[in-house]
């Protein structure tokens, strides 16, 4: 029988991945009651979303996304595992690992459609990463809004400068400087927590002498 490798964990049967979220495919009569559709461009890979707006939507402007979406940025929505449902193509999925450069689905991992190889989403441990691009709003404003990034990442490797007055980090949010034309409370505070640190630093530092 065939097997692949899942995940990193070691051999794993072809088709149990389906069996697993986000992949399974929800029965009618479950409690998922579908909000959102979307697709592919080609149509093949299609899936509905449960909640009607996720738990967080960034602007990501590494290198590695603007490679791999050929645009200048990524618009990425966070949403749990268990919101989505694949409702055709599941199995027209294809896998990249990019850290590895590697095409077996081991997470994290890029899932995109492997006919016409739209980016479908990125797939975490816990959760995953959509783009709204992909979603059916039909021209609703008050839905796409919903959506809205709060923040930009990785914004010193921008090929675009985007001056909307949102929080700009040099890398992951939270975990990095903020830039340009960050708002300036959110920047004082920032500045102020890390002077803290280096402070403390500093005093433990000085303690072990």
């Amino acid at each position: 029988m065939s097997t692949t490798k899942g995940n990193g964990d070691g051999d794993k049967n072809i088709d149990e991945w389906k069996t697993r979220v986000p992949y399974r495919i929800h029965e009618k009569n479950e409690d998922f009651e579908a909000i959102y559709e979307a697709s592919c461009h080609c149509g093949r890979v299609r899936y509905q979303l449960s909640k009607d707006r996720p738990l967080d939507a960034k602007y990501c402007h590494c290198s590695t996304c603007q490679r791999l979406h050929g645009a200048p940025f990524q618009w990425a929505a966070i949403f749990h595992k268990e919101d989505i449902n694949f409702t055709h193509g599941h199995h027209d999925l294809g896998w990249y690992d990019s850290a590895e450069k590697t095409t077996r689905h081991k997470l994290p991992c890029k899932v995109s459609c492997a006919y016409c190889r739209t980016p479908i989403m990125d797939e975490g441990r816990n959760m995953i990463l959509l783009f709204p691009t992909l979603i059916k709003f039909n021209g609703n404003k008050e839905n796409i809004a919903k959506f809205a990034p709060s923040c930009h990442m990785f914004y010193n490797q921008r090929v675009v400068d985007i001056p909307d007055g949102k929080p700009k980090w040099t890398g992951i949010n939270d975990q990095s400087d903020l830039i340009e034309d960050s708002p300036p409370l959110l920047k004082r505070k920032r500045d102020a927590e890390t002077k803290e640190a280096e402070q403390e630093g500093a005093h433990v530092d000085s303690e072990k002498k």
